[in-house]
């Protein structure tokens, strides 16, 4: 390391050692700059301070993280299978089917994400892959779940990234026939004018497709009930109907869902963040004028907008700061004990501002008050929910601006507590989908007795931020 210690900075140690440790080629230093160079229009675009402690290296740990969300540009189904098929006998003059001569493989609950082509925000993918052996041979079960990988790390859309992985093991393996399922799920993240105005916004977008070769090309072949009633062993139930109504084009939130094709007329938006967005399409090895792609720069940089620094006036108007001891009509104090009171599963979404990625969940909101008086309502709670998840955060910051707001009017005994699901963690590949970060803040009260902070805890309803 003597080397690199000597007129390095952390950045510059970090870029040197940061991708598994191995030596870059000078091309993927090159198309690793370009996208730290995009990502820095696109903070300043924000009215961000790319100099801040927080956003430092977020540059390179954005360029680091689509590149590895996309690595599959690089990659070929033939590195992958060759060398990976291997003789397994088959039943000879008897009926049936087994080993390496029409026993059907089924390996089932790959969990994969992908990046959406249409607005670049990740999704999660459930796989389900099967094949029918031929030519008595069978491939690695490994190497079943790289080749969907492989797909996944592009920029999709559920459809073809099923076709695309059928297609890939059809000719790879030369199966008898190949079946690939796709549970999709798309985050649904509401722009910024919307969110208060509806509080039933859903968190996800569902998409069921599939895909066929050989004897599974016929939705209607007795090859699917075998590899559906497999699922069905695993509790996951899908009908044929379902199969039938897998074609939907318009699954992204950020199009219409109408049906009609993916239009180019977007709103009006900062040409510059485009024009970034463009360059880093280029560097992750995407054609920008691939029809799909035309329009997703400026949905992209649309929806980055939501969290621009910007300071919005929190109106707290008809509510007094401070303790809000009650006055009886007598004039006495009021001596009435306090008693916890909570607002649970307000829902939030916000931005990580290490990797430009959507995180989101809920906020439970605990604080002493007296029964029967309601010192705040749960539409100014859940404003300021939204006030402070609408920014690029980090979830620790988020819970503590939340308890410190909240205390600031409800004299200082407030606990919260914050789920929530991090696609940067998906997507980067450090926690398997499902996983969920719960953070906490105590104050007053909270912070000092066991029992009431216990209390509210208990309480707590099971987690919802996973949910499908």
């Amino acid at each position: 390391m003597g080397a690199l210690d000597e007129g390095h900075s952390c950045a510059e140690l970090e870029k040197v050692v940061g991708l598994g440790c191995r030596e870059r080629s000078f091309e993927e230093e090159r198309e690793t700059i370009s996208i730290e160079d995009a990502v820095k229009i696109l903070l300043h675009g924000l009215g961000e301070d790319v100099s801040r402690e927080g956003l430092i290296k977020t540059p390179l740990r954005v360029a680091k993280a689509l590149r590895e969300g996309t690595r599959g540009y690089k990659q070929k189904v033939k590195d992958i299978v060759e060398g990976a098929l291997f003789p397994e006998a088959g039943l000879d003059n008897v009926v049936g089917q087994a080993g390496g001569a029409g026993g059907l493989v089924v390996v089932r609950e790959l969990n994969l994400f992908s990046y959406c082509e249409s607005c670049l925000l990740p999704f999660q993918v459930k796989c389900h892959v099967g094949y029918v052996p031929s030519g008595k041979r069978v491939v690695g079960l490994s190497k079943l779940s790289r080749v969907a990988d492989m797909f996944a790390k592009r920029l999709q859309e559920p459809k073809r990234l099923a076709d695309e992985v059928c297609l890939a093991l059809h000719h790879g393996i030369k199966p008898a026939g190949a079946a690939v399922m796709l549970q999709c799920l798309h985050i649904h993240f509401p722009n910024l004018e919307s969110v208060f105005l509806k509080s039933n916004h859903k968190g996800w977008v569902k998409s069921l497709v599939c895909s066929g070769s050989g004897v599974f090309e016929d939705e209607n072949a007795e090859a699917w009930s075998d590899f559906l009633s497999l699922l069905k062993f695993r509790g996951i139930n899908v009908d044929r109907a379902s199969m039938r109504n897998s074609s939907d084009q318009s699954w992204c939130p950020s199009q219409s869902h109408s049906g009609a094709k993916t239009s180019s007329k977007i709103e009006p938006v900062d040409q510059a963040m485009v024009t970034a967005v463009t360059s880093i399409l280029r560097s992750l090895g995407e054609n920008p004028l691939r029809k799909e792609l035309v329009g997703t720069p400026a949905r992209f940089v649309k929806w980055l907008m939501n969290f621009q620094n910007t300071n919005l006036e929190m109106k707290l108007s008809g509510f007094v700061f401070g303790r809000m001891d009650p006055v009886n009509t007598d004039g006495e104090a009021s001596c009435k004990e306090k008693q916890m009171q909570s607002e649970l599963e307000m829902p939030f979404w916000s931005q990580c501002e290490h990797h430009l990625l959507p995180f989101h969940g809920v906020v439970h909101i605990g604080y002493m008050g007296i029964e029967g008086l309601d010192p705040i309502g749960k539409s100014l709670l859940q404003s300021i929910v939204h006030f402070y998840g609408f920014k690029l955060q980090v979830q620790e910051r988020l819970t503590r601006q939340i308890a410190e707001t909240v205390t600031s009017f409800l004299g200082g005994d407030v606990i919260v507590v914050v789920e929530a699901a991090h696609t940067c963690m998906i997507s980067r590949g450090i926690e398997k989908t499902g996983s969920s970060t719960a953070t906490i803040a105590v104050l007053g009260r909270f912070a000092t007795d066991s029992s009431v902070r216990a209390l509210f805890l208990q309480n707590l309803p099971k987690p919802t931020v996973c949910e499908e």
